[in-house]
């Protein structure tokens, strides 16, 4: 497990940069990643990170409200999913997120827990805070993954 402490906004949205770059270096079909955390823990900030990574230009919102905000990017359709106000499995299976696409698919899941379900999950991230700093604990299913993500944020 990589464990990192993340002093400010711009060391999350550097992690957000660094777990990017692990997607854009990582084969794969479906990916992802389950952000746990309180509210103000930072899920957001990293996802617009990785976002930002991955070359979106435009606004990142938290999807608390709409649930879910898709982005299409070059080779990729990334959901950035919120289930803090999910009350059933039903909820969730409107957001369809096993839908098949002709290009890969990036799931990213804020509130987890409330899922009801079990997933295939390439990456779990904790996020805490407190007073003086955010600390993310980060567990990948390949080790690869957990390796380019330690190396990037490392060297930037």
């Amino acid at each position: 497990m990589l464990k990192l402490q993340l002093q400010n906004e711009s060391r999350t949205l550097l992690l957000g940069s660094a777990i990017g770059d692990a997607i854009k270096n990582y084969d794969f079909n479906n990916f992802e990643i389950h952000l746990n955390g309180n509210l103000g823990a930072g899920k957001t900030t990293l996802v617009r990170g990785i976002l930002r990574y991955l070359n979106w230009t435009d606004v990142v919102t938290s999807p608390s409200y709409t649930l879910c905000e898709e982005y299409e990017i070059d080779r990729w359709l990334v959901l950035h999913v919120d289930l803090y106000r999910i009350n059933s499995i039903e909820d969730v299976e409107v957001l369809d997120l096993d839908r098949k696409t002709d290009i890969q698919k990036i799931v990213l899941i804020e509130w987890p827990q409330n899922l009801q379900t079990d997933r295939d999950i390439d990456v779990i991230i904790n996020l805490d805070h407190d007073h003086m700093a955010r600390h993310a604990s980060i567990k990948c299913k390949d080790m690869k993954i957990e390796s380019s993500i330690k190396t990037f944020y490392e060297s930037n």
